[in-house]
């Protein structure tokens, strides 16, 4: 008596709690997603390092330029 009152107890939870899941539901298409300007941590965090190896670059490239044109100045 008291395992079938222990087996139908389960047997309902488990259908309340299967009757409780739902597909979510699917997001309107006629309505685009709002874009997520705010959301610039990690492109920031990756764009940092790559704009400051492009100034060192340009600078290494003035550099390499200015003593071209001292060498050709003094003749060699």
């Amino acid at each position: 008596m008291l395992r079938k009152l222990l087996f139908c107890t389960i047997a309902g939870l488990a259908l309340v709690a299967m009757a409780a899941c739902d597909k979510p539901s699917m997001p309107d298409p006629e309505q685009p997603p709002e874009p997520q300007a705010g959301h610039t941590q990690l492109r920031d965090a990756i764009q940092q390092p790559l704009d400051k190896a492009r100034a060192v670059e340009d600078a290494g490239k003035q550099a390499a330029e200015a003593q071209r044109a001292a060498i050709e100045e003094a003749g060699g």
